[in-house]
């Protein structure tokens, strides 16, 4: 069988997914270690028995509603090539909304202490590193797999000697004052459960998904402890869901006194951070 016929076999086995044309393409690339050109290129090339053989495991995975980003090992974010594993939460595009509040607010050169809280595979706080290459940052997650998975990541990338990756429940895990605070929190609601989709409710840790009852467990610990934590004219971004800002504007109001807060919407238009600058007038 060819690259090709084994791509367009792979693409009707996962009519289910939303996207089965592109989900077996990626997997094809990594099943038979070939780049996008070389794909296309050598596509009526006849498939080596155990590369095909690990595709149709991949596609068998996938069919099984299994995230793509999980099979494959990595994901891309904020060009970074991220590690990737379940049950830690695949980083999404447009948490990149994150990394783009505190870049367009602080100078690329700033020596910031930077702290990502729920840091699960550590894309925030690599992508943080990356666009302030003066920084030292820290990672904290409830989750010891997450945290080796950040602290993986955090080596591989480069930033080993300016970073690290604890065990802990929210600010409890720290000492002293930071410049940047990020967290992409939990914030669905436990009743939304049934209503995800297969790859997020039956294959990402529940606990980086779900906080509470209307989704703003997590955001109200956050909001209470940051004042604590926040150096003078630091920057606090959070990420939060659908309907929520109304809400969020009430904790900040309360927990940071006469601060603008702000939201910045993602890729699709949607409100998804909330910044708290401390420091609004200044880099």
């Amino acid at each position: 069988m060819t690259i090709d016929a084994a791509i367009r076999r792979a693409a009707a086995a996962l009519e289910a997914s939303s996207t089965p044309a592109l989900d077996a393409r990626v997997l094809a690339k990594a099943a038979f270690g070939l780049d996008d050109a070389t794909l296309i290129a050598q596509g009526d090339r006849i498939a080596a028995p155990e590369a095909l053989a690990r595709y149709g495991d991949m596609i068998a995975r996938r069919a099984a509603g299994e995230p793509v980003a999980h099979i494959v090992g990595r994901r891309e974010f904020w060009s970074l090539d991220i590690e990737v594993a379940p049950p830690i939460l695949v980083p999404r595009a447009d948490s990149e909304t994150i990394v783009e509040a505190v870049v367009r607010r602080r100078a690329p050169g700033a020596p910031l202490k930077i702290l990502d809280l729920g840091c699960g595979s550590g894309a925030l706080l690599c992508a943080l590193l990356a666009a302030f290459p003066k920084a030292v940052g820290v990672g904290v997650d409830v989750n010891p797999e997450a945290v080796a998975l950040t602290s993986r990541n955090l080596l591989r990338l480069g930033f080993g000697l300016q970073s690290s990756a604890t065990v802990g429940d929210w600010f409890a895990a720290v000492d002293g004052r930071f410049e940047v605070i990020v967290s992409n929190p939990p914030y669905l609601r436990t009743v939304d459960r049934d209503i995800l989709p297969r790859e997020v409710r039956d294959f990402e840790d529940p606990g980086a998904l779900f906080s509470g009852e209307d989704g703003l467990d997590a955001h109200r610990l956050l909001m209470a402890d940051a004042p604590r934590h926040i150096a003078p004219g630091g920057l606090f971004v959070v990420e939060f869901g659908e309907g929520q800002l109304p809400a969020i504007n009430d904790l900040a109001r309360r927990a940071f006194p006469g601060a603008e807060g702000k939201a910045e919407n993602d890729l699709s238009g949607r409100p998804r951070a909330f910044v708290i600058d401390l420091g609004a007038h200044s880099d």
